[in-house]
Order: structure tokens, then C-alpha cells, then sequence
């Protein structure tokens, strides 16, 4: 690695951080921050599952988890699509195909700030510009049915759901809300339901990505990050999958979840609208509910680990157990409101 960046980027003398990222997925070798003559983040792609473990890397380039997707679109300067809306990716530095056949995206370190709560609001409104002032472009590297796999992928232990002796342990008994259990087992009879309403829904360039972890507020932009899932979505998916993904990694207490929820929701529409799109919201708004649909898996994964240590994301510290079950086990609950909605409002609306 040492020749190779020198031959990039040209310098003599650097340091290298290694940075967190999702371990489990095996499309990402690592990635670091190389301190030179100036901040450069280094993200390594690759095909080669080592460790059987996690997401595997697939070579079909329409899979939810395409291992050269972030490449491609670097390469093809996707990003430029929503430019105006005050949302861009990082810039491409260099990319290098590596003779063993991983690939070494250079990329600008964007700097700037973690979400403040307002800031949310701000950056869904620009992704709102984005999604709908263009159209949903077609390249053969793009993510079709993302959700659908991404749900049906997981080694699941739904069974748990109709187990009495998982539900008294006290991690669970003690800090999931009365009802959840009723509201899980019904959402997930009704999965296919789901999955098919989502697939029916107006289509958008997505990211299917977007939380917390992956923006930065940079002056009035927003850095938009990992772009490993970019592919063909519901519009509205990406504000589904923001809102709740912000409490389940404890960036917000899920107690302010209704606020996120409508402050976020009602500037992507006047994002929407900015760029021209004059369609019916109501069709969003059910695509952001409906996307409660991609957790089906997580609360019996978390019966399935109440014995195990918790870890924060990356795994790199221990997280209190009490918390992070109280934290997502309120945060599902209140997704089992979005399902109510989403059963609602598709009652009312012309798909």
C-alpha cells in the first residue's frame, strides 16, 4: 500500500488512521484517513469474503450488496445528478484497480460536523431537491429490489417471536414496551404485504443508505457518504430508513422520534416541491412508513443476543444493555405506528 500511495498521491510521509466502519460487511476491506500534505480518506472494495461472516460480497451487479457499486459510481460521477441540491458525495481523488483484484477508491475527507437535531430537517430537504428534480437514471451497476434482499438476506430467528421464555428474560420483559410483541408478530405477517406496496410505489434515485453515521453538515452543505447501496427505491425510502436508523444507533432518544419524524417529513416535501416534483405526497408518506418493513428482522435478532455483550456500531465499545434495548425497543414500537399508517393510507390512495 505504501507504493501505491506514493505514486498517487506523491508524498514522502504520511500516517494512517483506520476508521470504523461495518465490519460484517465484506465488501469493505477497510477503511482509513491518510494525514500527508493533506486529510485523504482511503476505502478499499473487494470480492474476497475471508471470513464467511456478516454480508457477503456478490458479483451480480444488480445485488443489494454489489461489491464495485461504490466504484461505479465514482467512476461514472453519479453524484453530479443532484448537484444544486446542497447534497454531494465526497470527491473522487484517484481510484486503483489493484493487481489482486480489490479496488482503492481515494477520496476527499469531506470534514465537517455530525447531524445537529435542525440539521436533519436541512439535509432531508436537500435530499428532497435531489430525488425530485431528476429522474431515476438506469446504469447496470444500480441496486434493484434492495429492500426485498436486504430483508430476505438475514438468518433470522423469527421463531423467537412465539417464544415465552425469550420474552421474560429481563433485558426484554424490562425494557420492550407492553404490546410490541402483538405489533412485530404483525408486521411480520404482513411482510410480503409490504414489500410488494414498497415495490409498487413511485421510483426515485436512492442511496438506501442514509443515516446519521453517513452525513456531515459542511458549512450549508451535506456530505452524503457510502454509497455502497445506491440503486433504484421508492420515493421516501431514504427518510424510512434515516428516521429510525437515527434512534437505533442512539444518535437521537427514540422519546424524540414524532418530532425527527415530522420536522424530517415535511421539509423533504418542500425539497420535493423546490425541484418541480407535483405529485401526491401522500404516496411518499406511505413509502416512508411502509419502510418499516426493512426491521422486521431486528427484534428477534435482539432476543436472539440478550445474553451477549452489546457493542456500539463497528463494535469497537461495549453499549449498556439496558439502554440499547429500552432505545429500540421504543423505537420499534413506534415503526408499528408507521405500519398502521402505511395500512391506512393504502386504503385511500390510487397505486
Amino acid at each position: 500500500m505504501s507504493d501505491e500511495i506514493r505514486a498517487v498521491l506523491g508524498w514522502s510521509e504520511w500516517t494512517a488512521e483506520p476508521l470504523t466502519h461495518n465490519a460484517m460487511n465484506a465488501v469493505t476491506k477497510g477503511i482509513w484517513r491518510l494525514r500527508g500534505e493533506r486529510p485523504v480518506i482511503l476505502k478499499v472494495l473487494t470480492s474476497a469474503d475471508e471470513g464467511g461472516l456478516g454480508w457477503a460480497a456478490s458479483h451480480d451487479p444488480r445485488h443489494w450488496n454489489y461489491w464495485r457499486r461504490e466504484a461505479e459510481v465514482y467512476a461514472d460521477g453519479l453524484p453530479e445528478l443532484w448537484k444544486g441540491s446542497g447534497l454531494r458525495a465526497p470527491e473522487l481523488v484517484a481510484m486503483v484497480e489493484r493487481d489482486d483484484g480489490d479496488v482503492a477508491l481515494y477520496l476527499e475527507d469531506a470534514g465537517g460536523e455530525r447531524l445537529t437535531f435542525e440539521r436533519h430537517a436541512v439535509m432531508a430537504r436537500q435530499l428532497g431537491r435531489a430525488q425530485g428534480g431528476s429522474l431515476a437514471p438506469d446504469r447496470p451497476w444500480l441496486s434493484r429490489s434492495f429492500l426485498r434482499e436486504y430483508v430476505e438476506s438475514k438468518d433470522v430467528p423469527y421463531e423467537l417471536l412465539d417464544d415465552e421464555a425469550a420474552w421474560r428474560h429481563p433485558l426484554v420483559s424490562e425494557h420492550f414496551p407492553p404490546g410490541l410483541r402483538a405489533e412485530l408478530v404483525r408486521l411480520h405477517r404482513d411482510r410480503e404485504w409490504f414489500l410488494r406496496l414498497m415495490e409498487s410505489l413511485p421510483r426515485a434515485l436512492c442511496h438506501l443508505d442514509v443515516w446519521p453515521n453517513n452525513l456531515l453538515a459542511r458549512g450549508p452543505e451535506t456530505v452524503l457518504l457510502d454509497w455502497a447501496f445506491a440503486g433504484d427505491g421508492a420515493l421516501g425510502e431514504d427518510i424510512g430508513n434515516h428516521v429510525p436508523d437515527s434512534a437505533f444507533d442512539l444518535f437521537v432518544p427514540a422519546s424524540e422520534l414524532p418530532a425527527l419524524d415530522r420536522a424530517v417529513f415535511g421539509a423533504y416535501v418542500r425539497g420535493l416541491r423546490e425541484a418541480g416534483w407535483s405529485g401526491d405526497e401522500r404516496l411518499v408518506r406511505l413509502a416512508v412508513c411502509a419502510s418499516a418493513v426493512k426491521y422486521d428482522w431486528l427484534v428477534p435478532m435482539m432476543l436472539r443476543a440478550v445474553d451477549r455483550e452489546q457493542l456500539d456500531y463497528g463494535g469497537g465499545r461495549p453499549v449498556e444493555a439496558a439502554r440499547r434495548y429500552r432505545e429500540r425497543g421504543a423505537a420499534m414500537m413506534f415503526l408499528a405506528g408507521w405500519a398502521d399508517e402505511a395500512r391506512r393510507l393504502a386504503d385511500g390512495v390510487a397505486l
